[in-house]
């Protein structure tokens, strides 16, 4: 299985496919995140890659593996990317 690309060799093929310095890719990375992390709670989407989606996940009963015993674990807020559909076409 091939490894996922590093922050540096996505750096490096943004420059080169957009003709722009390392640092100015670099810092719209960061500020695209920083934009993403801020508006994660409205919902964000990354037009064709996908979108960060708040979902409330119901209180529910598990168990712990090692002792079989019962453990109730509360309902809570949590962050999920849903992959849009375009993404979803062109890799599988």
């Amino acid at each position: 299985m091939a490894k996922p690309m590093t922050k540096a060799k996505i750096v490096t093929a943004l420059a080169e496919k957009m003709e722009m310095p390392k640092k100015s890719v670099v810092a719209f990375l960061e500020a695209l995140a920083g934009l993403a992390y801020k508006e994660a709670k409205n919902g964000f989407v990354f037009p064709g890659v996908g979108k960060l989606v708040i979902r409330n996940r119901k209180a529910r009963i598990a168990r712990n593996p090692q002792t079989g015993e019962p453990i109730k674990v509360p309902a809570k807020r949590v962050l999920k990317f849903v992959v849009a559909k375009a993404a979803k076409d062109a890799v599988l």
